[in-house]
């Protein structure tokens, strides 16, 4: 049943006193079809980077730094999240090649996005020699942004709900054939989660708590990992590991949670010091305390009363 859903499925809220909603999946800009999706990954683009050049002093870099960054980040990250789903639907693409880079009929994954904007950091910043962990822990609130409104686009493809269910929180999709089904809306479960995690993460980091370079975006990888990891077992349209029925995205999450999680404990176990912070550090570059050498007062005082002394004469 699940999939006969189409675009023009009439969606529902019965936790919203049955609220009803039709939005239309794409709009005609002269005659060619635009999809909200698309439109809604674009707009989280767009305000994940605005975001992360607002916040760029807070850890000691520039601007244009973050500029530079996204130059590339976007098209690797939008290559990375089509490769990443095309591996895993080989045997699929194999038979239909003609497919293969035909994007605007859905299929990419969000994992391949992070592995190659992740990719396309470490490049850029050392190319030009920026900390690659001080921009990671910048770029991740930006990320969590666009994943934010970018979950959206699935609301209006009707696509990336879970399984069929009767939870308070249900959403009902109404087929033009007048059945109705309910699923789990995971699309709004991750969107709200990483709401959560992006409102931790700016008050984490404005509480002057981060200890290290990497803090947040280890953050970022252990506190999404474990929504993920959960929402990913309610979903429908999961990658799988061949014929394992291990969901990649679920294996992914898990090795993410352990990794970030061992990180963090390790490095709280190490004594804080300010320098552990680029940010810290380019400030003291910039402004050098100049450190005077013990008698440096009274030869100063020496000094000036010489100078006295001879514009007396």
């Amino acid at each position: 049943m699940l999939e006969t859903i189409q675009r023009t499925s009439v969606i529902s809220f019965p936790m919203l006193g049955g609220l009803t909603l039709n939005p239309p999946a794409s709009f005609t800009v002269f005659g060619r079809p635009i999809y909200f999706y698309g439109v809604l990954i674009g707009l989280g683009f767009v305000l994940g980077i605005l975001l992360c050049a607002r916040r760029a002093k807070r850890f000691g870099l520039r601007e244009d730094d973050v500029y530079d960054v996204m130059i590339w980040l976007i098209p690797c990250s939008i290559l990375g999240a089509r490769l990443y789903y095309v591996l895993f639907q080989l045997d699929y693409y194999l038979q239909h090649p003609d497919e293969l880079f035909a994007i605007w009929n859905g299929g990419i994954a969000i994992y391949g996005g992070v592995i190659g904007g992740i990719l396309a950091v470490w490049l850029v910043c050392r190319r030009k020699k920026i900390p690659v962990l001080a921009m990671m822990d910048n770029l991740s609130c930006g990320l969590l942004l666009g994943q934010i409104i970018g979950r959206w686009g699935n609301f209006m493809n009707r696509e990336a709900f879970g399984a069929e269910t009767d939870v308070f929180c249900r959403m009902g999709l109404t087929a033009p054939d007048g059945t109705t089904i309910y699923v789990h809306p995971t699309f709004l479960y991750e969107s709200l989660w990483n709401l959560g995690v992006l409102l931790f993460l700016l008050w984490f980091d404005r509480k002057g708590k981060r200890r290290f370079d990497g803090h947040c975006v280890a953050l970022y990888f252990l506190l999404y990992g474990i929504g993920r990891f959960w929402i990913e077992g309610l979903r429908t349209d999961s990658l799988y590991i061949g014929g394992t029925g291990i969901r990649v995205s679920q294996a992914l999450s898990l090795v993410l949670v352990l990794a970030s999680a061992a990180l963090l404990l390790y490095m709280r176990k190490r004594p804080f010091s300010p320098d552990d912070l680029y940010v810290n550090r380019a400030a003291a570059a910039a402004c050098p305390i100049v450190i005077e050498q013990p008698g440096a007062e009274e030869d100063k005082a020496q000094e000036k009363s010489e100078d006295t002394n001879h514009g007396g004469l």
